[in-house]
């Protein structure tokens, strides 16, 4: 099998997955032992920055919502910096770079400077995480359509761009990132909207680590479940019926010696296959 290499000068722009170091793609894992500076963000395991390469610099550039952190635009820069001094550059974000990982920002810098790069696509947390909890995006019971979507905007508040009562009247799961800190108004945006107040969310905080947790609620208690619980980002959001699929779905917790419970669409499943 052959694989490209990381060329002096060039930058790849990869995901490092979710959290467990073996959802990492093998093109990631060779850019890891490889390159020969790292930026990597806060959310990549530190089990994946393991593999990098004897001698390697690891420059961090993690963003996290309330606390101090780089500007994008510096952390842009500092790419086209490492790379025009000859350095095999390896840019490695949580989940993927193309899925609210501002990987296209980043990518467009290094083309307004004349930096050759890869992009290499990386499992996202929306997807992968909720894996790992159990929690398929899609179940032909309950949906034929997902939307994903981000609790806050680059000024920190909810997007007024997002048309929720569209998105609440036809999106049978909705799967948020970035969104613990506005859940209470998100919420109240999709209730407005028609959602009941009753339907499943489910909160999956530090997807695909060791630290998994995962929180069952409702979407009218979504915000005091949360604060009671004490659970703190990161974390994916998933509200639908899907939800209701984890008690059944939860493979994690049964290698843990937990039973698994019947599916629970059965009573109303009219099997066509």
């Amino acid at each position: 099998m052959h694989l490209p290499a990381i060329e002096p000068g060039h930058v790849w722009l990869a995901g490092a997955g979710p959290g467990d170091p073996g959802l990492l793609t093998l093109l990631a894992a060779k850019g890891l032992a490889e390159a020969d500076v790292i930026v990597h963000d806060a959310l990549v395991n530190e089990e994946c920055l393991k593999l990098a390469r004897t001698g390697a610099i690891l420059e961090y550039a993690g963003k996290r919502g309330g606390k101090p952190s780089a500007k994008q635009r510096d952390i842009s820069l500092r790419l086209v910096e490492l790379a025009k001094a000859g350095h095999r550059v390896l840019r490695l974000k949580g989940g993927d770079p193309f899925v609210f990982g501002r990987g296209g920002e980043e990518a467009l810098t290094l083309i307004e400077h004349g930096v050759p790069f890869r992009i290499v696509p990386g499992i996202t947390a929306g997807i992968g995480g909720l894996a790992y909890a159990g929690i398929p995006v899609t179940h032909r019971e309950v949906n034929h359509a997902v939307t994903f979507l981000t609790g806050h905007d680059s000024s920190g508040v909810v997007p007024d761009r997002i048309d929720w009562d569209a998105i609440g009247r036809g999106s049978p799961v909705i799967v948020m990132y970035m969104a613990m800190k506005h859940i209470g108004q998100i919420a109240a945006n999709l209730v407005s909207a028609g959602r009941r107040a009753d339907e499943a969310v489910a909160f999956v905080c530090n997807a695909a680590t060791a630290e998994q947790t995962v929180l069952e609620t409702t979407l009218g208690r979504a915000e005091a479940d949360m604060v009671a619980a004490g659970i703190e980002p990161p974390a994916i959001v998933v509200i639908g019926e899907v939800v209701r699929l984890r008690p059944s779905l939860d493979w994690l917790g049964a290698l843990s010696g937990r039973k698994l419970l019947p599916d629970p669409f059965a009573v109303d499943r009219k099997d066509t296959a």
